[in-house]
């Protein structure tokens, strides 16, 4: 069984199990090797892979919905936009902000139709301008927001995620890697007690997490934070939580005032592609933190 589970995030609907695990598996191998760690064979890590749930039905595979400004549905969709435009605003300098733009800011859905779009369309633009989302098409940024706040509205995908990754954790695993959206699923999996019965995980390793987004992600936990402060999920013996400074995903970064002290919060530089799985998993950084869990229990804090 695996002694390493990798929960993986948005985007890959069309995509399975097998396929992530050619590209995830050598790369988070390799990041172990780079720290020194001791080293998992292949057959020792494992991928949780619940991407198909978000995959329409009847859509031909490698073609995103013809998604524009329009599909931006939800006031969770707008939020998170808005948050990530402010986001990369402040990361890089060649985004203009909300302010700059003439769109006044965030606005509610009191607001005319029309400045609403005006203003998703003004972010689409921006965000597709930034320096970590260079050549990513509108539609595909769209699906993206949609799937995260889909995750944390739609209690039929929420379950059958979690069941995923349930799945794929035995007694005999020590570290649960997850990005982006997999940090949620892993979360809130490991907390379920339905779920979680004889498992013993020394080490969850997140990503570039929006965990920290609290009205956004935190304040729809489950289970629900109380006092701004998360439940510390009951397997679990150590945490460490990695963000590129520049990610707009992982909005907040520090996730230790939110989920305790066990938690270990470690900056990397991912280069141009801020978000990418792959950066992440060959940071030495990250390599370090799955070795540790490897290591005998002395070796964990």
């Amino acid at each position: 069984m695996s002694k390493v589970v990798f929960v993986h995030g948005v985007g890959k609907q069309y995509l399975s199990e097998d396929s992530l695990g050619r590209d995830v598996v050598p790369e988070l191998l390799g990041g172990v090797r780079l720290a020194g760690g001791p080293v998992p064979t292949p057959d020792e890590v494992g991928v949780a892979f619940y991407g198909d749930l978000f995959r329409p039905q009847g859509t031909r595979a490698g073609v995103e919905p013809p998604y524009d400004e329009g599909d931006i549905e939800t006031d969770e969709e707008f939020d998170l936009l808005m948050a990530w435009w402010a986001e990369a605003a402040r990361t890089d300098p060649a985004v203009p902000g909300p302010d700059q733009t003439g769109t006044r800011g965030p606005v509610g859905w009191a607001a005319s139709r029309a400045l609403r779009l005006n203003t998703v369309r003004a972010a689409l633009d921006a965000l597709t301008g930034a320096r970590c989302l260079r050549g990513v098409l509108d539609r595909a940024l769209i699906g993206s927001l949609k799937q995260l706040t889909g995750y944390l509205t739609d209690d039929t995908v929420r379950r059958a995620a979690r069941a995923r990754l349930a799945a794929r954790i035995s007694s005999d695993t020590r570290v649960v890697v997850a990005h982006s959206l997999g940090s949620v699923v892993a979360y809130e999996t490991l907390c379920d007690p339905t779920l979680n019965g004889n498992w013993d995980i020394r080490m969850l390793v997140t990503l570039g997490s929006p965990l920290g987004m609290r009205a956004l992600v935190l304040d729809r936990l489950t289970p629900a934070a109380e006092d701004g402060r998360a439940v510390w999920p009951k397997p679990l013996r150590s945490w460490t939580n990695i963000a590129d400074a520049t990610d707009i995903v992982a909005v907040v970064r520090d996730l230790r005032p939110s989920f305790g002290d066990l938690v270990t919060d470690v900056a990397v530089h991912n280069g141009s592609h801020m978000h990418d799985a792959t950066r992440y998993l060959t940071a030495v950084e990250t390599g370090r933190a799955i070795g540790a869990g490897l290591l005998p229990e002395a070796g964990v804090r």
